[in-house]
């Protein structure tokens, strides 16, 4: 049976859950915007909590390779790859499709040369034929005065020498063009598409319905205001698994208990950060006290939209969510569920005092309706 607070949810969860004497409850910001992908917080997320190994090949449908939070997986990294063109939704960019940086000696700048190859990307070099040829395969060409052929052909370089490619039946076979898409098309015809990266771990709920159906105790409440699961006690009943709102904890494989991030418990006693944040190397992982990070991050969002990215958002800060607000809340560049958050989480047994009070009353009724129908059949 929960304590009293469990099932309203805690408003200040290590003092309620006993602890007389908690700091403040320290928590997670993750930054998605800033997260590169690197997957630095998985690597030391397994080794120091000694986490198995969950596989080392890509899923065939993304650059992730674990695919979801499991028991062996407490941090994941996921990559959602978007079909939405750079500029289509962020101010700064509108109306510039393809960047001032595009260029073929900005080009040959960032792929190292740092000098001119006398060369366009795409564009075959020392022929000067062959190179007019792929620019002008496309386009509908006549010859003009001077024998000059004049072309249409997005980037194009010109003029087509007489008796080119326009006469031999050149075909266009989609090979890379030598300018950059949309350049001269425009930003609507863009077809390339943007990476959403977000470091995923268990939520640490206030009000967390995981603790509230364990009955032996396995989960508790720790005096920085976390959930950690003792694997000891664990019995690998699965009711906490069913009661996650988010499916974040799981059971292993071959060994039968419940297992998640533990935000490093064992690190915080000693004075720490968590591994996941340690490693981090574009500080998209943020530990600390809970109010203070709220505040950076709601400075961060306000910073982002007036930069222009109106769709920055923060998710699972709110104390007066369905649970009461997460000790791990994030920075999202769209809608949670384009990255696999439920939208708007409920704790799970919300509706447990409700139900209980309601079988109390039909069992009075039951046995008020057997006593009175007793008492009558006697008399």
């Amino acid at each position: 049976m929960p304590d009293g607070n469990s099932l309203y949810g805690p408003l200040d969860p290590a003092p309620d859950a006993g602890w007389t004497s908690a700091g403040p409850r320290m928590g997670f910001f993750t930054d998605t915007s800033v997260c590169i992908g690197c997957k630095a917080c998985e690597v030391a997320c397994k080794e120091w909590n000694a986490v198995p190994e969950s596989g080392f090949d890509l899923l065939g449908m993304s650059y992730d390779n674990t695919g979801a939070l499991t028991a062996n997986s407490w941090r994941h990294v996921a990559f959602v790859e978007q079909p939405v063109p750079a500029g289509h939704r962020s101010a700064p960019f509108a109306g510039n499709p393809t960047g001032g940086s595009a260029s073929a000696a900005s080009a040959a700048v960032a792929a190292g040369t740092g000098s001119a190859s006398g060369t366009d990307p795409g564009v075959p070099p020392g022929s000067a034929d062959a190179a007019a040829r792929m620019a002008t395969a496309t386009a509908p060409t006549t010859a003009g005065p001077g024998g000059t052929a004049p072309t249409t052909a997005p980037g194009g370089t010109g003029g087509v020498p007489a008796g080119g490619a326009v006469g031999t039946g050149t075909q266009f076979l989609g090979m890379p063009g030598a300018v950059p898409p949309g350049r001269g098309t425009g930003v609507e015809t863009r077809t390339d598409f943007r990476w959403l990266m977000m470091s995923d771990v268990c939520k640490h709920c206030t009000h967390a319905a995981c603790l509230d159906v364990c009955p032996t105790g396995s989960l508790f409440r720790t005096e920085f205001g976390t959930v950690v699961v003792q694997e000891d006690i664990c019995n690998g009943c699965g009711y906490c698994i069913s009661a996650c709102p988010y499916g974040v904890i799981d059971q292993r494989k071959g060994d039968g208990r419940a297992w998640k991030c533990t935000l490093c418990y064992d690190r915080l006693g000693a004075g720490m950060t968590p591994a996941c944040a340690q490693a981090c190397p574009t500080e998209s992982i943020q530990y600390g006290p809970l109010d203070e990070l709220r505040e950076r991050a709601a400075q961060r969002v306000s910073a982002l939209h007036d930069r222009g990215v109106p769709e920055a958002r923060l998710y699972g800060h709110d104390p007066t969510d369905g649970v009461g607000g997460d000790g791990a809340f994030f920075l999202l560049l769209d809608e949670p569920e384009v990255y696999g958050l439920p939208p708007d989480p409920v704790v799970t047994t919300r509706d447990l005092p409700r139900m209980w009070r309601r079988a109390g009353l039909a069992a009075l009724a039951m046995t008020a309706a057997a006593v009175a129908a007793f008492v009558g059949g006697s008399s």
